[in-house]
């Protein structure tokens, strides 16, 4: 069996890149694309410009405008972004039909069966990324590896407008300088607990033993010890699943301060983002629970187009959701964020409010 070849491209800032190329006055200034300036939106892209401020996704729209008073604020056009991004894979499709996308703007392609000693794996992301530039006039980033955490680990690095390639010859060296925070699947919280235990690099976590990790991180151990190690054998996906993930909290005490709860909004938003980004998979359906004070329980859902599990999202449409929900008179004890109508290998990272 040949050696996988896998390929992750990453569009560029897409949405304030779709924005500039429909817009030309706008290249080369600060451009953010985000939910609505006058409540509690996040930002959802920011062009590379706008970041030298120090406005990145996920950030308070609020935040942003301080940050970043003169930028160039813009509501997003979800009917543009899809329509750039059907375009994308199709191309993608056009190359191979094992395709995992991610987001409206990424994926995952296994080209395996593509590659001749005279076409190599990083000649064929050079054409795709061609074919992306030609036909939609949007730059993308790839990474290209024989697993798919290095793929995605490699599109990253020289952001954006570039390729690279992580293989047995540099991938040891990569790995052993990578900061810990790099690795897929260390966030905030496991981050500092590696810090805590002396763990800052790849290679500190590489000097860790499997044991150790597995004693320190639980199940998690043995994928941070493969991680170290350049392993992944996970395969890309182009199947879709159906289930449902949420979270929900009680308060020690009854709420009715927005601020309180929609920050612990924030909080269930970015859990329910990281199971779904642990389980790899997306959804069409949002929906926030509360329970007052009298112990009632109310919800409401609103259904995408197209599926989403990235948290900047998920809060977005849980804030909106919330506002039309909540009785500013009545004080709730619990509050509940869900995506359902679950599909495996579809949107990571969409900002899509098709409900607009």
């Amino acid at each position: 069996m040949a050696e996988r070849r896998i390929i992750h491209i990453d569009m560029d800032y897409f949405y304030a890149q779709v924005e500039m190329r429909d817009n030309p006055d706008l290249k080369g200034k600060p451009v953010i694309v985000g939910g609505k300036a006058s409540g509690r939106g996040v930002v959802s892209t920011a062009s590379y410009e706008a970041r030298k401020y120090g406005v990145h996704s996920a950030m308070p729209m609020a935040q942003a405008h301080k940050l970043c008073p003169d930028g160039y604020y813009v509501t997003p056009r979800f009917d543009k972004y899809r329509e750039a991004s059907q375009q994308i894979m199709a191309i993608f499709r056009s190359y191979t039909e094992i395709v995992e996308p991610l987001s409206l703007d990424e994926a995952y392609l296994d080209i395996t069966h593509l590659v001749r000693p005279d076409l190599p794996a990083s000649r064929i992301a050079q054409f795709i990324r061609r074919d992306i530039y030609e036909q939609t006039h949007l730059t993308a980033s790839a990474g290209v590896s024989y697993n798919k955490f290095l793929a995605k680990l490699a599109s990253g690095m020289n952001k954006p407008n570039n390729l690279t390639v992580i293989d047995y010859n540099n991938v040891h060296d990569i790995l052993m300088n990578l900061d810990i925070g790099g690795f897929r699947g260390v966030g905030p919280t496991t981050e500092e607990k590696m810090h805590a235990n002396g763990i800052y690099t790849g290679k500190d976590l590489y000097d860790k033993s499997e044991r150790e990790l597995i004693r320190l991180f639980g199940k998690r151990g043995h994928g941070l010890y493969n991680k170290a190690r350049g392993i992944d054998e996970s395969p890309v996906k182009s199947e879709r699943i159906r289930k449902s993930v949420g979270t929900e909290r009680t308060f020690a005490t009854d709420m009715n301060d927005d601020d309180q709860v929609l920050n612990k909004i924030w909080e269930l938003s970015t859990k329910t983002a990281e199971r779904l980004s642990r389980i790899q998979k997306s959804g069409k359906t949002v929906t926030v629970k509360i329970k007052t004070y009298r112990f009632e329980t109310f919800s409401k859902q609103r259904s995408l187009r197209d599926p989403i599990r990235n948290e900047t999202d998920i809060y977005n449409i849980a804030y909106e959701l919330y506002t039309d929900l909540k009785d500013p008179e009545v004080p709730i004890r619990l509050v509940g964020v869900t995506v359902g109508n679950l599909e495996q290998s579809t949107y990571e990272n969409m900002s899509i409010y098709d409900f607009l």
